[in-house]
C-alpha cells in the first residue's frame, strides 16, 4: 500500500519542505506531510499506514533542527482540528496543537492560572512531551490527562500514573501522537494574571533573543531544572553561564551564531544551514565539556537525514 492510497479527510504532500515549518528555518523536505482533519482521521490513517514507515509528530518547529537531508516517513502535523481550548471549573483542556502561550491567556481570562505558559515557545503537544517549564513551574505540576493515539491507531486517555515526568522529558513515546491534554490550574484574578504575564514579557524580551531566528533554549541546565525568576536564583549551573565560561557567547559556524545576548540560545543569523546549527551546537558541548567537564545535553531536538544518506 502506497501512502497516497490511504484514506485521509485532510491533507498528504509528498516531498514537503520543512524549512518554513520551523523557526529556524532550515531543513530538508519530509518524505510526507501528514496534515489529518480531526483525531477520528488520524487514528485511521495510523491504523492503515504500514508499520514499517516511521512516523514522527511535528509541532511548530520550535524546538526543532530538522537536519538538511528532511526526514524519512511521515511527518504529522496537527491543525485547526486539534486546537481548541476549553476552561471548566479548575480544568484547562487544551488541543494538542494550541499555542502555549493562547492557553495560558485563555486559562488567565477564565480567572486560571497556567501563566508559566505564556513566554514558552511552542504548542501544548509538545510541552506535554518535553515536561516544559519555568519560573520554577512544570507541565508536571499541572497534569491531570492526556488523549493520545498511539503508531497502530490505537486511542487511549493516559492519566497521572501513566506518564513518567523528568526534567526537560517524559516516557512517551516518539511516534505516539498526543492529541489533547487536561490541566488543573489555581484561581487567580484576570487582572493579576495578566500583569503577571506582561512581566514575564518584559523580562523576557529584555534578556532573550526574541527578534531573532532560534529555537528557545538550546541546552539544557546542567543542574537539571529551569529557572525560578526568583532573586534567589543561582546561575552556577546554568547553560548559559558554562558557555560563557568556555568562551563561546557569540561563536559563529556559518549563518549560526550562539547569540551574543543569550549564550544558550542557538540563532540563525542568516543562510544558515542545519549543519551549520548542529555542528556549532556539538562545537559548545565539546568546549564546555573540555573547559568545566560538563556534558551538556541537547534541549533542541535534533531529526532527520544528513544530505546524502
Amino acid at each position: 500500500m502506497r501512502i497516497c492510497d490511504i484514506p485521509l479527510r485532510g491533507r498528504a504532500t509528498p516531498d514537503r519542505p520543512l524549512a518554513d515549518l520551523t523557526w529556524l528555518r532550515v531543513g530538508g523536505p519530509a518524505d510526507w506531510l501528514v496534515q489529518p482533519a480531526d483525531s477520528g482521521d488520524l487514528a485511521d490513517f495510523l491504523a492503515a499506514l504500514p508499520p514499517d514507515i516511521p512516523v514522527f509528530p511535528m509541532g511548530v518547529g520550535s524546538n526543532l533542527i530538522v537536519r538538511d537531508g528532511g526526514i524519512e516517513g511521515v511527518v504529522i502535523r496537527l491543525g485547526r482540528g486539534f486546537n481548541e481550548i476549553v476552561v471548566t471549573g479548575d480544568l484547562v483542556t487544551a488541543g494538542a496543537a494550541a499555542l502555549d502561550a493562547h492557553v495560558a491567556i485563555k486559562a488567565a481570562e477564565a480567572g486560571r492560572d497556567l501563566t508559566f505558559l505564556r513566554t514558552i515557545p511552542g504548542s501544548i503537544g509538545g510541552a506535554l512531551r518535553m515536561n516544559a517549564g519555568c519560573y520554577g513551574s512544570y507541565v508536571a505540576d499541572h497534569f491531570v490527562s492526556a488523549r493520545v493515539i498511539h503508531r497502530d491507531g490505537r486511542r487511549e486517555t493516559l492519566g497521572q500514573g501513566d506518564v513518567s515526568f523528568a526534567y526537560r522529558q517524559t516516557d512517551i513515546p516518539p511516534d505516539t501522537i498526543v492529541t489533547e491534554v487536561t490541566f488543573r490550574a489555581e484561581a487567580g484574578a484576570p487582572d493579576a494574571l495578566a500583569a503577571k504575564m506582561a512581566e514575564q514579557i518584559a523580562k523576557r524580551d529584555a534578556s532573550q533573543p526574541t527578534k531573532d531566528r532560534s529555537a528557545g533554549s538550546t541546552f539544557r541546565n546542567p543542574a537539571g531544572y529551569s529557572s525560578t525568576g526568583r532573586a534567589d536564583d543561582t546561575h552556577e549551573l546554568k547553560a548559559w553561564k558554562v558557555i560563557d565560561a568556555a568562551g563561546m557567547r557569540g561563536a559563529t559556524r556559518g549563518g549560526a551564531q550562539m547569540s551574543p545576548m543569550h549564550s544558550n540560545f542557538l540563532i540563525n543569523a542568516g543562510g544558515a544551514t542545519a549543519d551549520d546549527l548542529e555542528s556549532l551546537g556539538e562545537e559548545v558541548r565539546k568546549r564546555v565539556f573540555e573547559t568545566q567537564g560538563i556534558a551538556l545535553e541537547w534541549e533542541i531536538m535534533r531529526v532527520g537525514r544528513n544530505p546524502g544518506e
